[in-house]
C-alpha cells in the first residue's frame, strides 16, 4: 500500500490523546461507603477485571478510530500499473463524428453515447487538470488547452461531419498540443474503429498514453452508391451518353431487391432493381440524353436503411454546345474537311492561314489539324506545346516538302518520334488498334472487308521514343501511320503521311476518317470530375478564367463563400479549404454571373462499417504498452476505471468506514458493556 499524501502520517502523533486519557480518567478511583462489608474483596476484584477490559477496548477503538482517519487523510491506494500519476494532467479526448457514428445501440446514437463517455472522462479529473477536446473537424479553437467547465461546453456542441481523419492522424494531432507540456500526458480515443481509418500498428510513441473506448454496435447491414462515370471522355449533345454507376454492399450479407434511380431535370426515373452479394460491388448504366447544352445536375440514388448518408450520389457535368475544331494550313481550306465537320451541326470547324495565327484563341478549340504545313515556326511550336500541356489535342498531316528539322524540334520538345527520311513506296495500313479510344466503339469486328488507307509517300520515323508512342494504326511492315503521343494533359497525333489525296487515300476511307478526327475532338487524358469529395481542404479547378480587371469568384450553394484563387495557365484553382460541409450542388459565380457547377458528396471511407472488435483492438496495440483499450464493460463506470488507471484502487473511503465503524463500536461499549 503506498499514500499520495505520506505527510499526513505525522497527525498520527495524536494517538497520544486516547492513550493520556486513559491513563488520567480511567485510573482515577471513586470511595464508596458500605454498611456491610461481607464479600466486599469478592466483588472488588470481579469490577477491577471488568472496568479494564472495557477501558482497554474503548482506548483500542478510538486507537484505531484516528489511525483510520489519518490514513483516510493520506489517501492510500494500491498501485495497479506501473507509474502512478501525481501532479496536473494534460488530457486530450478524440470523439468520432463521422458518419458511421450515426448508427444507433439500443435506439441511441453512438454519437450521443461517445459524447456520454467524453463528458464522464472530463468529469473523473479535477478542477486543476487541462482539457483538449478534439473531432474528425480538426478546427484551430480545438487545438488548445480548456478548462473543465469550457471542455464539457465543447463536448455539447459536438455534431457529426462528412470529414474523415485516419486515427494514427488523429493521435499525431493530440501529441502536437500534448508535447507542449511536460506534466501527465494522457490521450483518449472514442470511436468504433472502423478498419478503413484504424491505421495505429505502427505508431510507437511511448510519451503519450493512450486509452481506446471502442463504442459499437453490430454491424448494421450498409449499401453505398460508391461512384458514377461517364462512358466516355465528355456527354455529347443530343447523343444517348452511357453513365456507368457502381454500387457497393459493404456488409456481410446478401442484399436483394435493392431499387436504383436517377433524378435529372427534376425528374426521377428508376433504373433497376439489384441483388448484391455480401462484400461486393455490382454495376449498372444509365443512358442520359442531354437534349439542351450547357451545365448538367444528376443524382443518382437507391434505397437503404439504416445508414444513408451514402445513398445519394450527386453529379455536375458540363454538355458543350459546340466541339470546336481549328484548321491550320498553308494552302487554304480543306473541302474533305469541310465537309466532314458540316455533317453534324454541334461540331465546327475554323480555318486559319500559318501566317496569321491568333495564338491567343487556341484555348477556344477542342482540337488542332496541321495541314501541309512546310515548317512548324518556333512561335507556333511553343503555343502548341502549352496548348497541348492544358490538356488540348492536336493532330498533324506534315508537308510532302517539309522542313523536317522544324518538325522535328516541335516533335522532340513535345517527346515524340522525329522524321527520318521521306519514303515513296506503296504502303498498306494493316492493323486497327480498337483497345485505343478512338476506334474502341467503332467496329463490332474487322475483318478483310474494312478498307484501310494506303500511301504512296510517307515519311519514316525514329524509334527513340517508342516507349511513349502508341500506334493507332500501323502499316504490314510493322511501322506507325497513325502515332498518338501524350503531352501533359493533352494529346498530340503524328500521321506518317500527308493529307493530299494523290499520295494518301484517308479522306476515301469514311469508315476510318469520319471517327478519326471526331473521336480525336472528344478525346481526353482525364475525364472532368463528375463530383468532388468533402474533405477539409478541397481545391476545385475551373475554366472560366477571366484574364484581366478586378473580379472576385463566389461559391454559393447551401453555403456561400469567397474562395481562394490560384491561376494555373488557363485554369483557375479554387481553395474551398473547409468551406463545405453538406453534400450537394454549389455554383461557380463570377461577377454575380453563374459560370460553373459543382457537385459536392460526402467520403465514402464511411460506407465500410467493418470495425475491430475488443480483442482484435488488444492484439494490435499488443505491441505498445502505452496503448490501453478500455472495454465497454469498463466504460460503465469510467471514472472509477481512470481513478483506478491514474492512482491504482483508491482505499480511503475504506478507511473511512472503518472511522465510523470503530466509532459506533466505542458508542455501544460504553453504553451496554456494565461495569
Amino acid at each position: 500500500m503506498q499514500f499520495l499524501y505520506l505527510s499526513f502520517l505525522w497527525a498520527l502523533t495524536a494517538l497520544a490523546i486516547p492513550v493520556i486519557i486513559h491513563l488520567f480518567y480511567f485510573r482515577r478511583f471513586k470511595k464508596v461507603y458500605f454498611t456491610n462489608v461481607r464479600y466486599l474483596k469478592e466483588i472488588k476484584e470481579e469490577t477491577s477485571n471488568r472496568n479494564k477490559l472495557k477501558n482497554l477496548l474503548v482506548l483500542l477503538c478510538r486507537c484505531l478510530a484516528i489511525i483510520a482517519l489519518v490514513f483516510a487523510f493520506a489517501q492510500p491506494f494500491l498501485p495497479i500499473g506501473d507509474h502512478i500519476k501525481t501532479g496536473a494532467n494534460n488530457v486530450s479526448v478524440f470523439i468520432d463524428n463521422s458518419f458511421s457514428m450515426t448508427a444507433k445501440k439500443e435506439d441511441i446514437p453512438l454519437l450521443d453515447i461517445a459524447k456520454v463517455r467524453a463528458r464522464a472522462i472530463v468529469n473523473a479529473y479535477s478542477e486543476e487538470d487541462r482539457f483538449q477536446i478534439l473531432t474528425h473537424n480538426f478546427e484551430g479553437r480545438h487545438q488548445r488547452f480548456l478548462s473543465k467547465e469550457d471542455a464539457l461546453s465543447y463536448i455539447d456542441e459536438i455534431v457529426g461531419t462528412p470529414v474523415v481523419q485516419p486515427l494514427d492522424k488523429v493521435i499525431n494531432r493530440q501529441k502536437q498540443l500534448l508535447d507542449t507540456e511536460s506534466s501527465n500526458k494522457i490521450s483518449y480515443v472514442i470511436s468504433d474503429f472502423q478498419k478503413s481509418i484504424t491505421n495505429m500498428d505502427t505508431y510507437q510513441d511511448t510519451t503519450i498514453e493512450v486509452n481506446l473506448l471502442p463504442v459499437q454496435t453490430p454491424q448494421p447491414k450498409n449499401i453505398s452508391v460508391d461512384s458514377v462515370w461517364f462512358d466516355g471522355p465528355i456527354p455529347v449533345l443530343n447523343q444517348n451518353n452511357k453513365l456507368v454507376v457502381r454500387i457497393k454492399n459493404n456488409s456481410g450479407e446478401d442484399v436483394e431487391q435493392v431499387k436504383l434511380s436517377f433524378k435529372k431535370d427534376g425528374q426521377e426515373k428508376p433504373i433497376s432493381i439489384l441483388n448484391i452479394p455480401a462484400n461486393s460491388t455490382v454495376t449498372d448504366t444509365v443512358v442520359v440524353n442531354a437534349n439542351v447544352s450547357g451545365w448538367q445536375k444528376g443524382i443518382v440514388s437507391i434505397t437503404d436503411y439504416p445508414v444513408q448518408f451514402d445513398d445519394e450520389y450527386f453529379i455536375a457535368f458540363l454538355v458543350p454546345d459546340t466541339i470546336k475544331a481549328l484548321f491550320i494550313n498553308e494552302g487554304g481550306a480543306n473541302k474533305y474537311m469541310d465537309a466532314l465537320f458540316k455533317g453534324i451541326n454541334y461540331f465546327s470547324l475554323s480555318n486559319q492561314n500559318s501566317n496569321q495565327l491568333q495564338y491567343q484563341q487556341f484555348g477556344n478549340y477542342d482540337l488542332i489539324i496541321l495541314n501541309d504545313l512546310k515548317n512548324i515556326s518556333s512561335g507556333l511550336a511553343f503555343e502548341l506545346n502549352q496548348y497541348l500541356k492544358n490538356g488540348g489535342k492536336t493532330i498533324i498531316f506534315p508537308n510532302k516538302e517539309s522542313d523536317m528539322a522544324s518538325y522535328n524540334r516541335f516533335l522532340s520538345s513535345a517527346g515524340a518520334n522525329n522524321l527520318t527520311a521521306v519514303n515513296k513506296t506503296r504502303k498498306e495500313v494493316s492493323a486497327v488498334n480498337t483497345e485505343e479510344f478512338i476506334f474502341s466503339d467503332v467496329f463490332l469486328k474487322t475483318n478483310n472487308n474494312l478498307k484501310l488507307p494506303v500511301t504512296t509517300w510517307s515519311y519514316d520515323q525514329s524509334g527513340f521514343r517508342s516507349n511513349l508512342e502508341e500506334k493507332i494504326l500501323t502499316y504490314r511492315d510493322g511501322s506507325s501511320y497513325l502515332s498518338k503521343y501524350r503531352v501533359g494533359d493533352g494529346q498530340l497525333f503524328v500521321c506518317a503521311g500527308p493529307l493530299d489525296k494523290e499520295v494518301n487515300d484517308l479522306v476515301h476511307n469514311a469508315e476510318i476518317f469520319v471517327p478519326l478526327i471526331f473521336k480525336m475532338a472528344i478525346s481526353t487524358t482525364k475525364q472532368k470530375n463528375l463530383s468532388h469529395i468533402i474533405t477539409n481542404h478541397i481545391i476545385v479547378e475551373s475554366e472560366n478564367v477571366k484574364k484581366s480587371g478586378d473580379f472576385v469568384y463566389k461559391i454559393s450553394g447551401k453555403e456561400e463563400f469567397i474562395p481562394g484563387q490560384m491561376p494555373d495557365g488557363n485554369k483557375m484553382m479554387l481553395d474551398l479549404d473547409d468551406q463545405i460541409h453538406t453534400s450537394g450542388f454549389y455554383d461557380l459565380k463570377l461577377d454575380e454571373d453563374v459560370v460553373g457547377l459543382y457537385a459536392f458528396n460526402y467520403d465514402r471511407k464511411e460506407s465500410d462499417l467493418n470495425m475491430y472488435s475488443e480483442s482484435e483492438l488488444t492484439d494490435i496495440t499488443l505491441g505498445n504498452r502505452k496503448f490501453k483499450v478500455i472495454s465497454s464493460d469498463l466504460q460503465a463506470n469510467i471514472s472509477g476505471t481512470i481513478n483506478e488507471k491514474d492512482k491504482g484502487v483508491v482505499m480511503w473511503k475504506w478507511f473511512l468506514i472503518a472511522v465510523l465503524v470503530f466509532l459506533a463500536i466505542e458508542s455501544l461499549l460504553l453504553r451496554f458493556f456494565k461495569n
